[in-house]
């Protein structure tokens, strides 16, 4: 019976492939990678060389949709390589990877495909720890973001282009957990969390509604302190790509279930020792 060849490097056509990828921020330097730092990018580079899916990440074409500081977590980053071997990488990438980064989808991709470039929008959720007392007014202010403005007051823009155009911003309820979406075709560095920072003054009584207007019309001045990194998710970035699910892996599912039980535990040492 002849081999299947599909999977073969001396022999398979090279193939692009696409992951959208999970990961919990917390014990992460940022996505970008770095020489002496542990970094999203730098494990996923890792565990495909170690699935001998390429040897050069330079010459695989891979790269990530975008980049997310220390402490950010996302449920849709998207990663892009070339590979000879797809159908490996495409069952074997979860049990390689670490558990607080993991593949929720992929799909085979044009082999020009490029996730920065490629995508549309991006969508950022940002949690707030502690909802503030006035979220209507937070609300409110939240769609003064929606359209084309300089956000020099709101990230660090050095030599960019400080103009986004914002398609979607709003502030809503989850459970008891309140959050601040926000979709743009692109951001700069810090801005969706100075954006967050700014609704939280304003659903806490300590600015105005109409201080997001002046922020965004108003002279530079010294940027908007952002709000902490760990309330902020990339949620989604569109690429226009019809996702095919992976299973849901269960190292990481043990993982994040362990994180949860350690916090709910510390949450109650906390209170017994604070009201004992």
């Amino acid at each position: 019976m002849e081999k299947d060849q599909t999977d073969n490097p001396a022999c398979a056509a090279p193939v692009r492939l696409a992951f959208r990828v999970a990961y919990l921020g917390s014990r992460f330097f940022g996505s970008q990678m770095q020489t002496d730092k542990r970094t999203v990018e730098g494990e996923f580079i890792a565990t495909c060389r170690r699935l001998s899916l390429f040897d050069d990440w330079r010459q695989a074409s891979f790269l990530f949709a975008g980049r997310t500081d220390r402490g950010v977590h996302a449920i849709g980053q998207v990663a892009a390589f070339t590979t000879a071997a797809p159908e490996r990488a495409i069952h074997t990438i979860n049990t390689q990877l670490p558990p607080d980064c993991w593949c929720t989808g992929y799909a085979r991709v044009s082999p020009a495909f490029h996730p920065r470039y490629d995508a549309s929008s991006r969508t950022y959720r940002y949690y707030f720890l502690e909802p503030p007392s006035d979220t209507t007014a937070m609300n409110r202010a939240a769609s003064r973001y929606i359209g084309t403005h300089n956000f020099t007051n709101f990230a660090r823009v050095g030599d960019k282009n400080p103009n986004r155009r914002i398609i979607e911003s709003l502030v809503r309820y989850e459970g008891v957990f309140l959050y601040f979406e926000v979709t743009a075709e692109s951001f700069l560095w810090h801005q969706v969390r100075s954006m967050a920072a700014a609704l939280a003054l304003v659903g806490n009584g300590q600015a105005p509604e109409d201080s997001v207007t002046q922020l965004l019309e108003g002279p530079a001045e010294r940027p908007l302190q952002p709000a902490p990194a760990e309330g902020l998710i990339l949620w989604n970035t569109e690429c226009g790509i019809s996702w095919t699910p992976l299973p849901e892996r269960d190292r990481s599912t043990k993982f994040m279930e362990h994180l949860c039980c350690h916090h709910a535990l510390m949450e109650k040492v906390c209170r017994t020792l604070k009201n004992g």
